[in-house]
Parts: structure tokens; sequence; C-alpha cells
């Protein structure tokens, strides 16, 4: 079964250097344009830009979720899809080496497969 679903609120559909506004999106039930000017303005209030890991996790942190790591569960590749499977009710966000991606009730909602990525942390809310 598969656990992706493909989800792009990109207004261009561009698909390039903004998931970590389309992962918030979904999590926030928010359109793109609301969650690039809340990033954009957390960035603007921290000297840094919206995509850099310490201004979108001050926005999560805002919007009430909680930073966690990882449990690999003893295994010795642990992905975006064990992570589905491990939790099949709730809303994440899980911090992927050079992208992130939203986890809403055991599917993961991305623009492209990233199943098969290893998950370092994850916002839950």
């Amino acid at each position: 079964m598969s656990r992706w679903k493909p989800y792009n609120p990109n207004p261009r559909a561009s698909n390039v250097g903004d998931c970590t506004v389309r992962a918030i999106s979904k999590a926030l039930n928010q359109d793109w344009e609301t969650t690039y000017a809340g990033l954009s303005f957390m960035g603007f209030s921290l000297s840094d830009m919206p995509s850099a890991n310490h201004v979108w996790s001050a926005y999560l942190r805002r919007k009430g979720f909680r930073r966690h790591l990882v449990d690999d569960h003893n295994q010795d590749i642990y992905t975006v899809r064990d992570f589905c499977e491990d939790n099949p009710k709730g809303t994440y966000i899980l911090a992927i080496d050079g992208h992130v991606v939203c986890v809403q009730d055991g599917y993961y909602w991305d623009s492209w497969d990233s199943g098969n990525e290893i998950p370092i942390y994850y916002w839950e809310r």
C-alpha cells in the first residue's frame, strides 16, 4: 500500500526550494501564500531566510508543535514510510537532510515520493 499522497499547493506548481512551505501549509491547513508570508516574517524577525531550520522551527513552536528525535526502532534504515506505519494518527513535520515533509494520519504528503528518505527529527502537534 502506498502511503504517499501527492501534494503541491505552490501557486505555480513549482517543485524546487519550497518544501518547507509546502509541508507546513499542509500541517496547518493553510494556503501556500499564508504559510510563506508567516515564514518570511519569522525570517525577517530572526534575520535569516524562511527556510533556515531555526526559522521554521520557531514558526512551528509558536503554532504549538514540539520537536522530537526520531526513534529508529533498532532498524539500520528507518524511512519516512516506516515513520508513517509507526504513526497512523496525528500530524507531523519530518526533517530530512535537505528536505521537509508533512505526515498526517499515516500518510506523507509531498510533491514527490520521499518515502525512502531518512528522517532525522520531527515536529508533532
